[in-house]
């Protein structure tokens, strides 16, 4: 039986896709040591040009060691055809296509199935493992219909739509019954859920909750407009992880203009000081080095920044997106203003970190790694800590009282 290993790039929602594929490969084995496989599925990811080039680079590495490889993902729509034209894969299907891998994979001929113009599609599987582990990601829906003007996704990913309240609801119970207790929602923008359906992502996640073997429900990126007077009554509920990551992107108003974005820095500092107020950390995106940024412009944002009640940060050095609005931009920011730019902003929000876990709250935590009695995980505030511990703890709860704050991390010995 021939050998399959996935190579996924990007994030959670491609995670769950590779899943997806797993689930529906009959007439293959998986492995998860690239060097014995026959076949490598490429996940790609395609948000930045750089993503491209990630991808394209390990491609590469993998036909000139011997491997059959097939490419999926978002990148087929960006260089697909490319790396097929060139002979460098074997085969290549879009997003809409993946529940049929095992039948591509059979295929004794090379193919290129292009991704379908303004997909609609949904998949119907459910996956009954997640790759053996006590937490799992849960994609609830598909696309996005923001414009933002960096972004390519909703291009490859299609308009927003969603699950099947029923389906979901399915997949959770089946994850359940395996083991999962904690589940991460995802999606290209989890928080247009229902939007298509006479619903929304709190109705979903209250459903959720009604299984009590999920301890922990952690939700994916938020936009400050889809945080509504119903999602913010689930503050108060045990059953949401006490942090939340809201997607401001910038924090000054003429850049978030530039951007096309719909968030302004009023709104957001309201929004965020009513969430933290009810003990939330509270993390967000943010691009540095956009064009148009001038200096007098970013020591406004980051006089803006240091007024949220930020706690954890995904911070991007701005990376141009072929056929993105913004790719056009004259690109004023030179390489070392950016850099310097990011490393104020990290160097700003752990603080405000450090300071969040130095009032010793409670741990809640799921521990999920270890080995030789070092164990990690992360608690209820996204924050790992770090277990020092004889006993096997992996893939168990803790409540952990005493523990200590250092600059790097939380450490605890039990």
């Amino acid at each position: 039986m021939m050998k399959v290993y996935f190579k996924t790039f990007g994030c959670r929602t491609n995670l769950f896709d590779t899943q997806v594929m797993r689930s529906n490969l009959k007439n293959f084995s998986i492995i998860e040591d690239e060097e014995k496989a026959d076949i490598i599925v490429v996940n790609s990811c395609t948000v930045t040009n750089g993503a491209d080039a990630g991808v394209r680079s390990y491609v590469n590495k993998m036909k000139r060691e011997g491997k059959k490889i097939y490419l999926t993902g978002c990148g087929v729509k960006t260089q697909g055809q490319k790396l097929f034209d060139a002979n460098l894969i074997f085969g290549s299907f879009g997003h809409t296509h993946k529940e049929k891998i095992d039948e591509f994979l059979s295929s004794q001929t090379r193919f290129f199935i292009q991704e379908q113009e303004n997909a609609n599609h949904l998949d119907t599987t459910v996956v009954s493992e997640f790759s053996g582990k006590v937490r799992a990601f849960i994609k609830i829906q598909e696309g996005c219909n923001f414009a933002c003007s960096y972004c390519i996704i909703p291009t490859v990913r299609g308009v927003a739509r969603s699950y099947l309240q029923k389906d979901i609801l399915k997949q959770v119970d089946i994850l359940a019954q395996k083991g999962v207790s904690e589940i991460v929602l995802t999606g290209t923008n989890v928080g247009s859920y229902g939007r298509d359906l006479d619903s929304n992502i709190a109705r979903l996640i209250k459903e959720i909750a009604k299984n009590t073997s999920i301890r922990r429900i952690r939700v994916g990126s938020l936009e400050p407009s889809q945080i509504d007077s119903e999602f913010l009554e689930l503050l108060d509920c045990d059953f949401l992880e006490k942090h939340l990551h809201i997607a401001l992107q910038y924090t000054h108003n003429q850049m978030l203009e530039i951007m096309n974005r719909q968030n302004r820095v009023e709104s957001d500092l309201i929004l965020l000081e009513k969430i933290a107020k009810k003990g939330f950390a509270i993390g967000s995106d943010y691009i540095v080095g956009h064009p148009y940024e001038t200096e007098e412009m970013w020591q406004e944002a980051y006089s803006n920044l240091l007024k949220l009640p930020l706690t954890h940060i995904h911070p991007f050095i701005y990376s141009p997106r072929d056929n993105t609005p913004s790719a056009s931009m004259p690109n004023s920011v030179d390489g070392i203003s950016a850099k310097r730019r990011l490393r104020e902003l990290k160097d700003a929000i752990d603080q405000k970190n450090f300071i969040f876990r130095d009032k010793k709250p409670i741990l809640e935590v799921l521990v999920e790694r270890g080995e030789d009695g070092r164990y990690s995980g992360l608690d209820q505030f996204f924050n790992r800590i770090f277990i020092k511990s004889e006993k096997n703890i992996q893939n168990t709860w803790l409540k952990i009282d005493k523990y200590q704050v250092m600059q790097e991390g939380n450490y605890a010995e039990i």
